[in-house]
């Protein structure tokens, strides 16, 4: 899976933290980050991860391309409820686009080990099983 991993300034000690934990797990898939949260992660971990650009300068928006183009399968996306951020607006749309293409989506370190637990334990991605599923008539109803 292609997992994006962000982190705003006051959050990037706890996943990094998060990443080490979870390294088994992690080195299986392909990693994205913004800029500073990726080279943190690499310089702890040894983890290959690419990395795009630092969020204020479209880390963000560079991920959510990704998203809009079906190539981002979760997000972990710690953030700081109580600083204000200076692309708030891009950090919005990225939530919203994880939400229109229902992409998994972890703001907080709680959401992010469930989800990294789940990977674990054989991910299964709903939209993979949808589309192959046969669209019964709505007379079977």
């Amino acid at each position: 899976m292609k997992i994006a991993l962000v982190a705003h300034d006051r959050k990037k000690e706890t996943i990094i933290k998060l990443a080490t934990a979870y390294q088994p797990i992690l080195e299986q898939h392909e990693l994205f980050a913004t800029g500073t949260t990726g080279l943190k992660i690499m310089e702890a971990t040894g983890l290959k991860v690419h990395r795009f650009k630092s969020g204020p300068l479209g880390g963000d928006q560079q991920i959510g391309a990704m998203i809009s183009e079906n190539k981002m399968d979760m997000i972990i996306f710690l953030r700081d409820p109580l600083a204000s951020q200076p692309h708030e607006p891009d950090v919005n749309a990225l939530i919203r686009l994880s939400d229109v293409y229902e992409i998994p989506l972890a703001t907080n370190i709680g959401a992010a080990e469930v989800l990294i637990r789940g990977l674990a334990n054989g991910f299964l991605d709903f939209r993979q099983v949808v589309k192959e599923e046969p669209q019964k008539p709505l007379s079977a109803y």
